[in-house]
């Protein structure tokens, strides 16, 4: 069935509204899954496949990569031909790139088929969320992002303590081969009980050209981060390249009939500052987790199943306060719950710094890692809902696309840059000594840009909802 946007839409209390909602959610976690899920394996890969530094940040930063350059693209190309069709292409894609994760000999492989999944996650992640805009009635609609925000959040959080199971219980390779049944299912949801959505007034060309200037600025952007913790290795060049892509990208953009980043949607005040918060608050966030599930491993000996489990408050954290998140949200307007959240996941960072080698998981551990969950679920759904309501619903596709476009950027530079910035070498980073030295000024910078978040919040973010559509 294919349903044009602006119709009447599905209830949480009706069936095919829960499947439509339980589909999305699994499509999505899958993606947000392993976007967590590789933090807890990166000890494991290094040792199975020689890797360097560089190699594991690769290896993490090829999969934000192709998401970050592309998902624009994927909002669109579902806008037009169709959401759930985009869906269920993404969703098989991400698992036959799955399947080659699993079965890479070597390091550089990895990394390929690590970029391949990102392609996969770049045309479904859009289009699960504004499948979810798309399908439900307006007042059904903050509930719905409120569950979805989550249950997909408890997804990524969960990805950490299955991935020390399956690293611990059998291998890194088992991380990315699960993906495979759970894709099988999601496919199957979409196509008996998800409606088609697509906009009617969707028409013009698609920015190949904006999603190649992209592509090619961050990467020479993060190569040149990567390869600075290498002595000797040149990065002038791959610098000057990124910069210039990334120069051209935004020209292109303000030039091209159609552009995958439309600059008219960046009127909307509150569209502008949600994506601010996000970026701030993801680089925080993806580097944080890069670091302290590195740092549980190496330094103060947990296995790799106790160190994914070490992030289990979190989880808890989402799945008790994201839907209440959402309707407080929806009540009194997002600038306040966003305001806080940050804040408080910041008060949770700092409390982490106590984390070293003789730390014990109930006094140095969890009391950092539930503030942070409390803050990160007061976040979530405010933010996607703030996002989603200050653009009109024929805009949900790219919307949805930008903002995810800006969290997965985030990620990518933070990963990059955070090793450099914390002065952590590719020599350095099997010695438990330096990397923790390392770590703790991560754990300071990543509070920091989360503090700038709440602010940026305060400052930008509508009292209410409907101020700025």
């Amino acid at each position: 069935m294919v349903v044009q946007a602006g119709q009447e839409g599905l209830r949480l209390s009706e069936r095919r509204g829960r499947f439509v909602l339980l589909a999305t959610v699994l499509g999505s976690g899958i993606a947000f899954l392993d976007a967590t899920v590789i933090n807890v394996a990166l000890p494991a890969i290094g040792e199975g496949t020689n890797a360097s530094l560089a190699g594991l940040q690769w290896t993490v930063n090829g999969y934000a990569l192709a998401l970050a350059a592309l998902i624009l693209l994927g909002g669109a190309l579902g806008d037009r031909f169709g959401r759930r069709r985009l869906f269920i292409i993404g969703t098989a894609w991400f698992a036959l790139a799955s399947l080659l994760c699993g079965l890479a000999p070597n390091v550089e492989l990895l990394i390929g088929a690590r970029i391949l999944q990102g392609i996969g996650g770049a045309l479904l992640t859009p289009s699960s969320l504004a499948l979810l805009q798309g399908s439900f009635a307006p007042a059904e609609r903050a509930r719905a992002i409120g569950l979805w925000s989550g249950l997909s959040g408890i997804a990524s959080a969960l990805g950490p303590i299955v991935g020390g199971w399956l690293v611990d219980a059998g291998s890194w390779r088992w991380v990315f081969i699960l993906n495979v049944p759970l894709a099988v299912l999601v496919i199957a949801l979409a196509v008996f009980h998800v409606p088609e959505r697509r906009e009617s007034t969707a028409s013009g060309t698609f920015d190949y050209v904006g999603s190649v200037l992209a592509a090619v600025g961050l990467a020479g952007v993060s190569y040149a981060l990567i390869a600075a913790a290498e002595p000797g290795t040149p990065i002038l060049l791959p610098a000057l390249l990124g910069i210039f892509a990334l120069v051209a990208f935004v020209i292109a953009e303000r030039t091209l009939r159609t552009p995958m980043l439309p600059p008219f949607i960046f009127a909307s005040r509150q569209f502008t500052g949600a994506n601010l918060v996000t970026l701030a608050v993801y680089a925080a966030l993806s580097g944080m987790f890069f670091f302290l599930v590195l740092d549980l491993q190496l330094v103060v000996g947990f296995s790799a199943l106790k160190a994914g489990s070490a992030l289990l408050p979190v989880t808890a954290m989402m799945l008790l306060l994201s839907e209440p998140a959402g309707r407080w949200a929806a009540k009194i307007g997002p600038r306040i719950p966003m305001t806080i959240g940050p804040a408080i996941c910041a008060m949770g960072v700092v409390m982490l710094t106590r984390i070293d080698a003789q730390a014990t998981y109930l006094l140095d551990v969890l009391p950092g890692v539930s503030v942070f969950g409390v803050g990160l679920a007061i976040t979530v759904a405010p933010l996607t809902t703030a996002v989603l309501a200050a653009v009109e619903d024929r805009h949900a596709g790219i919307a949805s696309g930008i903002n995810n476009a800006a969290a997965r950027t985030a990620g990518l530079l933070a990963v990059a840059a955070l090793p450099l910035l914390s002065g952590l070498s590719s020599d350095e980073y099997r010695q438990p000594a330096a990397f923790h030295d390392s770590f703790q000024l991560a754990l300071w910078i990543s509070a920091a840009l989360l503090v700038l978040g709440a602010i940026l919040a305060w400052c930008t973010i509508s009292v209410k909802l409907a101020d700025d559509r």
